[in-house]
């Protein structure tokens, strides 16, 4: 099989749950995807090399090589963005999976709706309005973001940020296309939603100044949240 263009990429899906998979390609083709499935880790591994899809979704706790040992293998600069399935909910699981090189996760049960907001969230990432500028560096219009060195520029000059900001701003990037709410924001940045939601709106009313001009804007989704999205390189935001 060929990859096609733009949103109709091929994804491989894999997952030892039929039904899960069934359940996945329904919606990914449903949105213009190519779907090809695999049912344990070595049929992902073989069609992964075979078929270099846009984008993997596996499950962690398929047999064969499981989905974390798959990361290890296939996640390489330049390679095809991973997405893990796992039932396992803790913080501890979620980093093991993301430090193996997966781009996201999703807990199970999930809504499907959901899932394929993530793909589209992820492969933007990888286009040239959002794409990784180097290993770990994200790039959304003239933003750059280097989590690795605890540094933003716009333009390759740096921006002034507190801790806390840049943790924020990493994490809508993260999910960039995506609306996160309130609480999910307080659970992802700060750790903890024992803090006032109005601890999140003076935060992103704060970043929002930062970026002007930059091509990076987080929009208010209304009765979803915040949402990271980029004009092309050279437009500058309002």
């Amino acid at each position: 099989m060929e990859d096609t263009e733009g949103q109709g990429g091929l994804i491989l899906v894999a997952d030892d749950e039929p039904n899960i998979v069934e359940l996945v390609s329904m919606y990914l083709a449903r949105h213009g995807y190519r779907v090809a499935t695999a049912q344990d880790g070595d049929e992902a591994l073989r069609k992964a090399r075979e078929l270099k899809p846009s984008l993997l979704v596996l499950d962690v706790m398929m047999p064969g090589p499981d989905g974390l040992q798959l990361c290890r293998a296939l996640s390489k600069p330049g390679g095809a963005p991973i997405i893990l399935l796992t039932a396992r909910s803790s913080d501890i699981d979620k980093i093991a999976g993301l430090r193996m090189g997966a781009d996201d996760y999703v807990t199970k049960p999930f809504n499907p709706e959901e899932l394929v907001a993530r793909v589209e969230a992820v492969l933007r990432r990888g286009r040239p309005n959002g794409r990784k500028a180097a290993a770990g560096t994200m790039r959304i219009g003239r933003l750059e973001i280097d989590p690795r060195a605890h540094e933003a520029r716009i333009d390759g000059a740096p921006i002034a940020l507190t801790p806390r900001a840049f943790d924020l701003l990493v994490t809508l990037a993260r999910f960039q296309g995506t609306a996160l709410d309130r609480e999910q924001l307080l659970d992802l940045v700060w750790g903890t939603s024992f803090y006032s939601m109005r601890t999140v709106d003076v935060h992103v009313a704060r970043l929002r100044e930062k970026l002007r001009g930059s091509g990076a804007q987080i929009e208010t989704v209304w009765g979803s949240g915040y949402r990271l999205s980029g004009t092309p390189e050279g437009e500058g935001g309002p």
